[in-house]
């Protein structure tokens, strides 16, 4: 789950719901190196292919969790982006810590379900001895099981911006704040990429290598956003308003800055209007959630 833009270098698959999903190029590659590199679990590559494409649908549903669960708490959700190290949903909750959990929680949620059908559908091969009389359809089925509870089990380590790291944040968002809570997670996910640094060298594994370098970065983005809200959170609140779509009030201050003069001025003293050069806008931006409404409508 994140907030960024989609970014260049993608395709477009398909839309479901309103979802837009995308497939970074890089992913080609990945999947033929990784069908290749197991050809000798089954007596033909074409497994190798559908246990990638298992791989695939799994992630998907995943990140679609993430984005239905956001719509329901009243955020938008509109794009997924698939690639070699899984997949990005670009969601934009309430900042409110319930409602950002339930987004967060809700693709690990997608993986529990999918454990408790793939445990139901192993049982009928197993009594039907498929392991004998279909190898590799039974061998498929036992990989995606593990594949689908090993992303659960590392989605759920408490490590920013993965999933475990993210609900570890809105838990602590409700005792100490949005700003104070992303900080915590974010020193605690440098301290988990410094365990996956040791076992990328222990396991000579270049991939968890790409992956402990993704964290960091994301951990030093937390880190650098963790101290913009913290500083926004002890910023004074303007009441009688609350944006319409996120139902926060607006901050107090000279926060909004004119298109025309390029200055800044308190939108809700002024009705919308630069007290500078006079230019008046019909809608106003909402620091928090980034939605935008007419002044007339934050009236709470």
């Amino acid at each position: 789950m994140a907030t960024a833009s989609t970014g260049s270098g993608v395709i477009r698959l398909f839309r479901f719901a309103g979802i837009d999903v995308f497939l970074h190029w890089s992913w080609f590659l990945v999947a033929a190196y990784e069908v290749q590199a197991r050809t000798s679990l089954y007596s033909s590559p074409v497994w190798n292919a559908l246990e990638y494409l298992a791989l695939f649908a799994i992630v998907t549903l995943h990140e679609f969790g993430h984005s239905l669960a956001c719509r329901q708490v009243g955020g938008r959700a509109d794009r997924i982006v698939l690639w070699p190290l899984g997949g990005i949903a670009f969601v934009n909750p309430p900042p409110r810590p319930g409602a950002t959990l339930w987004s967060v929680a809700a693709g690990p949620l997608v993986n529990v379900a999918l454990l408790v059908i793939l445990s139901g559908i192993l049982v009928l091969p197993a009594m039907l001895e498929w392991e004998t009389v279909a190898p590799d359809g039974y061998a498929l089925l036992r990989t995606v099981w593990f594949i689908n509870i090993g992303l659960l089990i590392f989605n759920l380590l408490p490590i920013y911006p993965l999933d475990g790291g993210q609900i570890l944040q809105s838990l602590l968002w409700f005792a100490l704040g949005r700003g104070r809570s992303l900080m915590v997670t974010a020193v605690i996910g440098f301290i988990g990429v410094a365990g996956l640094v040791l076992l990328a060298v222990a396991a000579r594994s270049v991939w968890i290598g790409i992956l402990a370098a993704f964290i960091l970065a994301n951990c030093w983005g937390g880190l650098q956003r963790a101290r913009v809200l913290a500083r926004i959170d002890r910023m004074p609140r303007r009441a009688g308003f609350a944006c319409p779509s996120c139902k926060t009030p607006p901050l107090r201050g000279a926060l909004w800055r004119c298109s025309n003069c390029r200055e800044t001025f308190d939108t809700f003293e002024t009705q919308a209007v630069c007290p500078h050069c006079g230019a008046r806008y019909t809608l106003t931006n909402c620091l928090d959630c980034g939605a935008q409404h007419p002044v007339s409508e934050w009236v709470d």
